[in-house]
């Protein structure tokens, strides 16, 4: 029996296409949602050795629940071997209780994840004090990609000269993947956060006069710390700004708020379905997991 990728409907367009290009056979996981809010899935009855479950976590709380319901009836249908691709890997920021009484939510639900499957796929997970993704969720086999470097080839098929610059600090390891095997300038900016919809940005010591500016993040969502690095660069003489993201989360309003403080193009990978995406991480996916299965893992 070929190996089988399961994704639940809503996001079974991608899922699938990962399917065909991998040679996997594919199916949907049937939910159901009771009057209470409980869920019920149901999945096909007879499985191979090795099942590949796609479920990106934005939006994760539920999710987790599905995960949980979904690889411990897939063990008991005959799957020997799980892999999670999960595009988007929520719970990631906190990885150190910054003050007393504070849940390490990395390194709870990465255990938690470990516990249900034997590889992670994922795509750009906002790690920063920890030095792999193995150590975040301590899978057999973890593989992580990169969307800085498809966005880059994107953004190099406009045919522009680009400053590239990342919104904040943390943004430095996207904005250096996608910038030095082009040789192209780079800096990110400087932020300090007031809150969730509250940032102060500081502007590189770089000069931006006359100059096309990416800003390029692993995830919008809010949109505020874009927005505000696009006025600054904007009111400093940018030719024009636009954006980069792996991960368009984008919350309700930030899309027009970003638009509104003069960003002009908007690209994203298709980790999460978007109007905005531009590059699709199938083919990099189906790699990550034919190299799982040449592991023997």
């Amino acid at each position: 029996m070929a190996d089988l990728l399961l994704a639940f409907d809503d996001e079974a367009d991608t899922a699938q296409r990962a399917a065909q290009a991998g040679g996997l056979a594919f199916a949907t996981i049937n939910r159901h949602r009771f009057p209470d809010g409980e869920l019920k899935l149901r999945l096909p009855t007879h499985l191979p050795e090795r099942v590949v479950l796609w479920r990106g976590l934005q939006a994760p709380n539920e999710k987790l629940v599905e995960l949980l319901l979904a690889a411990r009836t897939a063990r008991a249908l005959g799957a020997r071997h799980l892999t999670l691709v999960a595009p988007y890997l929520a719970y990631m920021r906190q990885d150190m209780a910054f003050s007393p009484g504070e849940a390490v939510s990395q390194r709870i639900v990465g255990d938690f994840l470990a516990s249900l499957f034997d590889a992670l796929v994922t795509v750009d997970p906002h790690l920063h004090r920890v030095a792999t993704l193995q150590e975040a969720v301590p899978v057999r086999d973890a593989q992580l990609i990169s969307g800085a470097p498809l966005l880059a080839e994107h953004i190099a098929g406009q045919g522009r000269e680009v400053l590239l610059i990342g919104p904040d600090e943390e943004a430095l390891q996207w904005v250096a993947q996608a910038a030095q095997p082009r040789g192209w300038a780079y800096a990110v900016c400087h932020k300090k956060r007031n809150g969730d919809r509250n940032v102060d940005i500081a502007l590189p010591d770089v000069p931006v006069q006359g100059r096309a500016v990416v800003l390029i993040d692993d995830v919008a969502s809010s949109g505020h710390t874009l927005a505000r690095a696009a006025e600054l660069l904007l009111a400093a003489g940018a030719r024009s700004v636009d954006v980069a993201v792996t991960h368009a989360l984008f919350a309700e309003g930030a899309l027009a708020l970003v638009r509104g403080a003069g960003v002009g193009e908007i690209w994203s990978t298709d980790a999460i379905a978007h109007p905005s995406n531009a590059v699709s991480i199938v083919p990099a996916v189906v790699g990550a997991l034919r190299r799982i299965k040449a592991a023997g893992h």
